[in-house]
C-alpha cells in the first residue's frame, strides 16, 4: 500500500466516523456539548486542509454550527480530502509547509504529519463526544477503526 493510499484509507475512516457521530448527535436531538465538539472537529479538519492548500481560514476553530451545517461540512470534506491527496502525490508527502496557528505563531510541519494529526485530533474529540453523550443518557456512536474494517465499512 502506498502512503497516499494509507492516508486515503485513514481519511475514509475519519469520514465514516464523523458521519456516525453526526447521526448520533442528530438522534440525541442535537445534544449541545456534542454538537459543539463535532463542529470543532469539522472546522479544524477544514482549517488543516486550508493550511495544506495555502488558503485562508474559513471558520473559527470553535464555530457554532447547526446539525445541518455539520452535515454540509462533512460532505464537503469527503469531497475535498481525496482530491487533495490525489493532487499531492507520493513524493510531496514529506514537503514542509509554513503556516500561522490561531494564535498567530509561525510554524512549519511536514504534510504527512498534518494529515495524521487531522485524523488523530478528530478521533480524540469523537471520544469526548462519546463520553459526554453517554453521561447525558444518550447512545454514542461506535466509531472504532477496527469495527469499521471488520464490518467492511471502509476498505
Amino acid at each position: 500500500m502506498t502512503m497516499i493510499a494509507h492516508y486515503q484509507r485513514l481519511l475514509e475512516y475519519d469520514d465514516w466516523a464523523n458521519r456516525e457521530v453526526l447521526n448520533a448527535v442528530r438522534q440525541s436531538g442535537g445534544h449541545a456539548q456534542s454538537l459543539k465538539l463535532l463542529a470543532h472537529i469539522l472546522s479544524a479538519e477544514k482549517l488543516w486542509l486550508e493550511r495544506l492548500l495555502e488558503k485562508p481560514q474559513t471558520y473559527p476553530v470553535w464555530p457554532d454550527f447547526t446539525i445541518e451545517q455539520c452535515e454540509s461540512e462533512v460532505d464537503e470534506l469527503a469531497k475535498r480530502w481525496p482530491g487533495y491527496l490525489n493532487d499531492l502525490g507520493e513524493q510531496r508527502l514529506t514537503e514542509t509547509i509554513r503556516y500561522k496557528n490561531t494564535k498567530g505563531e509561525d510554524w512549519t510541519s511536514i504534510k504527512q504529519d498534518i494529515l495524521m494529526h487531522a485524523v488523530i485530533h478528530s478521533a480524540y474529540h469523537r471520544g469526548q463526544i462519546a463520553t459526554q453523550m453517554r453521561a447525558a443518557g444518550f447512545t454514542p456512536a461506535y466509531t472504532d477503526f477496527i469495527h469499521a474494517v471488520r464490518e467492511g465499512l471502509i476498505e
